[in-house]
């Protein structure tokens, strides 16, 4: 191919088109005649790369393309818009969907503390064998280990502990999952039976209220988003277990991507309920408004999961990644 007379014969086009987008507003007509032009450019930028690579040509032509294809689609920044649906639908759906996971959990757990604090309560026998008669005086006393451990530390150093330690156990129980949910049953079972023996000592010291008083405002958010990570980590489990309709690789891949977006939400939870702990827990506020701080916060949750989250649901969204990020999928015999 002649380069000098195919320039010579398309130039007039390329400089009309360059006039077009320089241009900042454009009439109907000339932004129809500026997508017949951006089209007409991007044929001629392909036939020159197979003909003729000029590489002065081939730079003039691609700028000029993709200003055009710029202009003709619009910028387009998708990180913004995938935080926005991210937090208004695809986490709270997330949440809702796996509902009976981790209602059912939380559940069992609770059932599980509390039986475990009333045999700690009234067995001494079970006292003695999990600390020294002295040890669990310090622990339960006014003034105690157990209440100065949430004012011990600055409170903006506490809450980045506490926030790292939960988001540690929550993504424990989310990833961990896939190995059949065993991980997760264990980091259950140690959840629970640190607050049934710790609620089992300080009844039995007569200081129920002061541990309900100190774990409340932030326990209530706190323990809500670790049992939704430890569901959803059981439903991970489950899907290598009883994949269904799916291939399990397909149903692993799914269930995978939508835990691992739950991993970030859940750690804005817990960043939340980190705060509550650190600068409410132990300040001088009343029990009952202390109590009511995390009660609110837990409500907000609950009411973002079961209103916008089942609205989202019922919409179809899955919490996984926008079917055009989420790579192509085999076909699958029904």
């Amino acid at each position: 191919m002649d380069v000098d007379l195919f320039v010579a014969a398309h130039r007039a086009e390329w400089e009309r088109l360059a006039d077009l987008l320089d241009r900042r507003r454009l009439r109907g007509p000339e932004a129809d005649e500026l997508i017949t032009l951006y089209q007409r450019t991007a044929t001629h930028l392909s036939v020159v790369r197979s003909s003729a690579p000029d590489p002065a040509l081939l730079s003039r032509l691609s700028s000029l393309v993709t200003r055009a294809r710029s202009a003709v689609t619009g910028t387009h920044n998708p990180a913004w818009r995938e935080v926005g649906l991210f937090f208004a639908q695809r986490f709270p759906a997330a949440v809702y969907r796996a509902r009976r996971w981790w209602l059912s959990t939380a559940l069992v757990t609770i059932v599980v503390s509390a039986l475990l604090a009333a045999w700690v309560a009234t067995d001494a026998h079970v006292r003695a064998s999990i600390a020294a008669p002295e040890q669990i005086r310090q622990l339960t006393e006014p003034g105690g280990e157990f209440e100065t451990y949430y004012s011990a530390n600055p409170a903006s150093s506490f809450a980045a502990q506490v926030w790292t330690n939960n988001a540690w156990v929550a993504a424990t129980c989310l990833f961990f999952g896939v190995l059949l949910g065993l991980p997760v049953l264990y980091a259950l079972w140690a959840n629970a039976a640190n607050v049934g023996v710790s609620a089992g000592l300080m009844s039995a010291a007569g200081r129920l209220d002061i541990f309900f008083g100190l774990i409340t405002p932030h326990g209530l958010l706190e323990l809500t988003a670790v049992f939704v990570a430890a569901g959803t980590g059981l439903r991970l489990g489950w899907a290598v277990v009883a994949p269904g309709p799916r291939s399990r690789a397909a149903a692993l891949a799914q269930e995978g991507r939508a835990t691992a977006a739950m991993a970030l939400g859940l750690a804005c939870v817990l960043l939340v309920s980190g705060v509550i702990e650190a600068f409410v827990t132990p300040s001088g506020l009343p029990t009952w408004a202390r109590i009511g701080i995390g009660a609110v916060a837990e409500i907000l949750f609950l009411a973002y999961v079961f209103v916008l989250g089942r609205r989202a649901a019922r919409a179809g969204v899955t919490g996984d990644v926008d079917a055009r990020y989420g790579g192509d999928v085999r076909p699958e015999a029904g």
